[in-house]
């Protein structure tokens, strides 16, 4: 087993064709099916079911693939991280996981800042939901992420970063106005479009649902933003979310949305670190724009509803 193996084992399940993983690799097709046999006598088993169609992972090919992008990760982390000691640089791979309402907001300012500040650090950002984050960061796939902050586990630091206040969402006839917040009471007669749990704010509105003994009619649940934003634009229902995570919407009107009352909810937003190995100072400096950048975010008005908790002097001890 070698990298250039693991490489088009990675660049096949990627993209299901090996014609296709050959140009993306630059290499004819006979190596690609070679890199492929080799690897398979070496494990012992099919990675891939070959298909009319594509190639699909077979079971072991799943099992596979973690390890083979976290090795690959690590050997990228490795070589900028010694270039840049070589040339007495801040230099480096920074893998840092975004949540899906935080990613349009953050993602240009960060790559941009980061960018000026220390052109030698390569950032790579990462999309997902807070349990999948968490999880990634734990086994090395991201080197820093934003959480929420009822994602809590050992093995990870939480820095909180933002409060935020949870809206209920919805189409423009449903009558909703910033100005006028509405009782969690009065939602229980209403259709609703929810995230699928364990996801962090449909826990938190089941919490809070619970302590008032109300059930909330939930007519689709989906664990992708787009499709929940779809689905509320289309008439399915009402949502609940941070005003972010539909700013777009929200100001040119496609969506409206008001606070919600007795009980308000409100969610919050973590930057987490591992415990169980360091932090190596490209990442620190990548983190540490990610920080100023939230921060600007807030004081700008880019991020409705958001309340900076960060503190600067307990942060820097």
């Amino acid at each position: 087993m070698d990298f250039k193996q693991l490489r088009t084992f990675l660049t096949i399940a990627d993209v299901g064709n090996m014609t296709r993983a050959a140009e993306i690799l630059n290499l004819v097709q006979p190596a690609v099916s070679r890199h492929i046999k080799l690897l398979e006598d070496d494990v012992g088993t099919e990675l891939f079911e070959r298909h009319r169609h594509g190639m699909v992972l077979t079971e072991a090919g799943r099992s596979l693939l973690g390890y083979a992008r976290r090795a690959l990760l690590e050997l990228d982390r490795a070589r900028a991280e010694i270039s840049g000691t070589v040339a007495g640089n801040v230099t480096g791979l920074v893998s840092l996981g975004l949540l899906p309402s935080t990613v349009d907001l953050l993602s240009g300012p960060l790559v941009s800042a980061v960018a000026e500040e220390y052109p030698g650090i390569q950032v790579r950002i990462t999309v997902g939901y807070a349990g999948t984050l968490l999880q990634w960061l734990q086994t090395g796939e991201v080197d820093a992420a934003l959480l929420y902050g009822a994602e809590r586990n050992a093995q990870v630091q939480h820095t909180p970063l933002v409060e935020e206040a949870l809206w209920v969402i919805g189409p423009p006839e449903c009558g909703l106005s910033p100005d006028k917040p509405v009782q969690l009471r009065e939602l229980a007669g209403h259709v609703f479009v929810l995230p699928s749990a364990p996801h962090g704010i449909r826990t938190l509105v089941e919490q809070a649902t619970a302590g008032m003994e109300i059930r909330l009619r939930i007519s689709a649940e989906t664990n992708a933003l787009s499709v929940q934003r779809s689905l509320v634009l289309g008439g399915h229902g009402l949502t609940i979310l941070p005003p972010i995570a539909v700013a777009d919407d929200l100001r040119n009107g496609k969506l409206v949305g008001a606070p919600l009352a007795s009980p308000g909810i409100s969610r919050s937003i973590v930057l987490a670190l591992p415990t169980h190995r360091p932090t190596p100072r490209h990442v620190q400096c990548a983190v540490e724009s990610l920080i100023i950048e939230a921060r600007r975010a807030i004081d700008t008005g880019s991020w409705p509803e958001g309340r900076w908790v960060y503190d600067d002097e307990t942060a820097s001890t």
